[in-house]
């Protein structure tokens, strides 16, 4: 299972990860990346969509870990 993080002192509010992968990621009122409630764990969710969303965040704002 990998847990997603955003840390939002570094999110610049690019948008990339809503994006690449809208089913985990969206964007708050001022306009700052958050993870979708439920998904957080990342259980069930598309890797590879995952890492293609942690890869375009121009600020390195999105941590994946293996729990």
């Amino acid at each position: 299972m990998t847990r997603i993080e955003v840390d939002r002192e570094v999110c610049i509010g690019a948008g990339l990860c809503a994006w690449n992968a809208p089913e985990v990621f969206e964007q708050d009122e001022e306009g700052l990346s958050r993870v979708r409630a439920g998904a957080g764990s990342g259980e069930g969710l598309d890797e590879g969509a995952l890492e293609e969303a942690r890869s375009a965040c121009p600020a390195q704002a999105i941590r994946l870990a293996d729990d």
